[in-house]
């Protein structure tokens, strides 16, 4: 494995628990590339853990939300991981700021083969857990990884959806598409001639008077003290330009249907998202005979950003109650 440099200090955007040990640990993927985690533990734990692994959002790091929800869960008994994947944060892989479809889902399984060889883990009850863009790659790998026991998504996008067919399907038509690939393959060129990739920006700032409630409500979460981090591409230059390529043909959730593992959909009612897992839990049930442990739970009054940090809005006590129930 890469040998990577972590950062030893405690430099999350949430503070540290006192019934919790954290450690930090690497991983690799099937591709080669290395994966930086944050391990979290009961303290005084003995045995052999239920664990979950968790990743998200997508262009957040573990410093962030996922950290959040991996620190909560070993407080309720879990052993935890959250990552960073590959290309961001302190993992592997080159060039940086890429995502990939199959690597992103690949990433998840990775965290399972991590999770199955520590001694201090069951390796019959690991679940995952996806925030954001990284609920869609975990229903993916959920579809794929028969180890995978449970799965939550929170606050889930469809990265390929979004990517193929615009916010709310607005430019689903195969001109749109067109279009957008052939402006992206146009950037590749460009880029092939720089020898580097161009950045497609983060978060936009200063934000604009006229901005989109939902590009508002990003803002609020990681240009602000409440969620800023300097390795988070969300709060700095995001992604690179071209990385939306991959997803456009590539729908994940194509066989989210074939789920035979408890799965739990969480997400606001008012988020600009929601029609996401609206419509994952409904072609994930349909003519399904694996619908009995599906589940979507939509939370009263709630926006996207919502459920990444604020713990009086995550329903931590649901999310424990389902793993306990399905690991």
């Amino acid at each position: 494995m890469e040998e990577l440099k972590l950062t030893k200090e405690w430099d999350k955007v949430f503070p540290q628990s006192e019934k919790v040990e954290h450690s930090k640990a690497t991983f690799h993927n099937r591709y080669g590339i290395t994966l930086a985690c944050d391990v979290y533990k009961p303290k005084g734990a003995k045995g052999k853990l239920p664990a979950v692994a968790v990743a998200g959002p997508f262009g957040a790091v573990k410093e962030q939300s996922s950290g959040l929800y991996a620190q909560e869960l070993a407080e309720r008994g879990f052993l935890a991981i959250a990552f960073d994947p590959s290309f961001t944060g302190e993992s592997g892989g080159e060039p940086r700021y890429v995502a990939s479809p199959d690597i992103n889902t690949e990433d998840f399984s990775a965290a399972v083969d991590f999770l199955s060889c520590r001694e201090d883990v069951n390796a019959d009850k690991i679940g995952i857990l996806g925030i954001c863009g990284w609920g869609g790659m975990a229903l993916n790998a959920a579809a794929m990884d028969t180890r995978i026991k449970a799965t939550v998504a929170s606050t889930m996008y469809d990265m390929t959806r979004v990517n193929a067919k615009g916010y709310f399907d607005a430019a689903d038509s195969e001109e749109a598409r067109y279009e957008t690939k052939k402006a992206l393959n146009a950037q590749r060129t460009v880029d092939y001639k720089k020898g580097s990739y161009e950045l497609a920006g983060g978060v936009v700032d200063p934000l604009p008077d006229d901005a989109p409630f939902f590009v508002k409500d990003y803002y609020d979460y990681y240009k602000t003290k409440r969620g800023y981090h300097p390795r988070s591409l969300n709060s700095n230059g995001g992604w690179n330009k071209t990385s939306s390529l991959s997803f456009i043909n590539m729908p994940i959730l194509a066989y989210s249907n074939e789920i035979r593992s408890a799965v739990l959909l969480i997400h606001g009612e008012k988020a600009h998202s929601c029609y996401f897992s609206k419509d994952a839990y409904a072609a994930m049930t349909k003519d399904s005979k694996y619908a009995g442990n599906k589940e979507l739970l939509l939370i009263p009054n709630a926006v996207h950003t919502d459920l990444y940090d604020r713990v009086d809005v995550i329903p931590f006590d649901k999310i424990e109650a389902f793993y306990q129930k399905y690991l």
